[in-house]
């Protein structure tokens, strides 16, 4: 039950884009079409995922336990930066198909404030689902990350069909291109605040 909170809550209540604000600039940036949006959501679920697991076991089997804590955000910029880079090189090397889909999209995804937000986040902040408070484990991490990761993914792909209904649509010059989009965005979020009842 406790994994399905976890679920719950990262995706619908607790939305990194639209209720905690990281990772807006690809969110406004790429989501003008509907192809683009897919292709970064992709790519984010499996770094923000992938970075997690690292980070968790860099954090608590090598930064607190050896008193470098204080460390802890350039390690984990460094290990995000890296393992960008290595995802890059082995899809270029095993799989030329899939680097074509996500290869645009992962140099971006260095520099996405959500993957750090997780990291940190799956770290150093307790958690409430209807027990006392607690740390994740590295399960609950995981989970927490993939559904954080595809509450992302769910949101930029809801964003990007509402932008292309909107480009056919006829809209006040005052409006055109970024006012639209921050008007569709905050609307978008005040309809995902709607879950905080649930969790």
């Amino acid at each position: 039950m406790e994994y399905l909170l976890i679920i719950v809550s990262a995706i619908f209540v607790n939305n990194i884009v639209l209720a905690q604000f990281l990772g807006i600039c690809p969110f406004l940036g790429v989501s003008n079409k509907l192809s683009t949006a897919t292709g970064m959501s992709g790519a984010v679920c499996f770094v923000i995922t992938l970075a997690t697991v690292v980070t968790y076991l860099l954090n608590n089997y090598v930064l607190v336990p050896l008193g470098l804590g204080f460390l802890q955000t350039i390690a984990f910029i460094l290990v995000i930066a890296a393992l960008v880079q290595m995802v890059e090189i082995v899809l270029k090397k095993i799989s030329p198909s899939l680097y074509q889909a996500l290869g645009i999209f992962l140099p971006l995804i260095t520099t996405n404030c959500a993957v750090l937000g997780v990291a940190i986040t799956v770290v150093s902040k307790e958690f409430s689902f209807g027990g006392a408070a607690h740390m994740l484990n590295l399960a609950e991490a995981v989970v927490y990350a993939l559904a954080t990761s595809i509450g992302y993914g769910l949101a930029m792909i809801l964003f990007a069909g509402l932008r292309e209904h909107l480009s056919g649509n006829s809209i006040p010059k005052p409006f055109k291109g970024l006012p639209i989009a921050l008007i569709t965005a905050s609307i978008m979020a005040m309809a995902f605040l709607g879950f905080s009842g649930i969790v």
